[in-house]
């Protein structure tokens, strides 16, 4: 299965996008703490690099706590970029925020002009729940499914400062097909354009290699399950996922694998670490 979804209304965001950085100071991108490299839109490089980027690596309490700090360690020995955290256990004060923002700015403009921040990402990675973080407010609406924001949106952070939430953004053409899986893992691209199956089956292959002890402590799997279909026709007959004839049924348990995994059920676990 080949994943690609660029719906019509993300090229439109892009065009968008492209004329609102001209009046833009601050670039915040929003990865997932999971999966920092696959949720990094290159398009959006191409289009912020001569911008200064405050990277917010969010979801940060379902990622490992050592893969994130190494990844935090790694964005930040970047030029012109600062790294953040921002997680249910650790959110992300406003005030740390506008300090980088004050931080990247050129140091010669004035503290009093009006400065803007537009907040970026690839979809559900959490832009909005950020800016609702970050405001005190409901502003944004929010959601476990990918493109709910589909308009631009600007309020005020404090005196001199305004940022603008914009709707998710992929690319065209997703030519890393391991890093468009690992996208589908964390919900990136709507459940209609992907097969549950396929995408458990790559979440399952990765688990059974690199996180065995969770699903030891999950599912209680035996040490003969070395498979991505004998894990799952394990998780069919212990959940009670099985159909007709006592046969697993193979999309409810691999959506219940997949909900597993994206609500952090499994525990917290990356699924990518830094380039050595």
């Amino acid at each position: 299965m080949v994943i690609s979804w660029y719906p019509g209304h993300m090229n439109k965001a892009r065009k968008e996008l492209v004329k609102l950085l001209r009046g833009i100071h601050v670039v915040i991108e929003v990865l997932d703490a999971r999966i920092p490299m696959a949720s990094a839109n290159p398009l959006l490089a191409s289009m912020t690099k001569q911008l200064p980027i405050i990277k917010i690596l969010n979801k940060a309490d379902l990622a490992e706590k050592q893969t994130t700090q190494a990844w935090l360690n790694y964005f930040n020995t970047q030029s012109a970029n600062i790294c953040l955290l921002n997680g249910r256990d650790q959110p992300l004060p406003r005030e740390s925020l506008l300090k980088s923002a004050y931080q990247l700015c050129e140091p010669r403009a004035s503290q009093s002009r009006a400065r803007q921040i537009v907040i970026v990402g690839i979809p559900n990675v959490g832009k909005s729940s950020i800016l609702n973080q970050l405001t005190d407010r409901k502003l944004a609406k929010t959601g476990n499914e990918p493109a709910v924001t589909r308009r631009q949106q600007r309020v005020q952070l404090d005196e001199n400062w305004y940022l603008i939430d914009t709707p998710g953004l992929l690319w065209p053409r997703l030519e890393d097909q391991g890093a468009a899986f690992m996208l589908a893992c964390t919900g990136t691209i709507r459940n209609t354009a992907v097969e549950a199956e396929d995408i458990a089956w790559f979440i399952a292959e990765m688990l059974l290699k690199d996180h065995r002890h969770v699903l030891t402590r999950r599912y209680n799997i035996a040490g003969s399950v070395t498979q991505p279909e004998q894990l799952l026709r394990h998780i069919a007959e212990t959940r009670g996922s099985l159909g007709k004839g006592g046969h697993p049924d193979w999309h409810k348990t691999s959506e219940l694998l997949l909900n597993d995994y994206r609500s952090g059920k499994l525990g917290n676990l990356s699924l990518e670490t830094p380039p050595e």
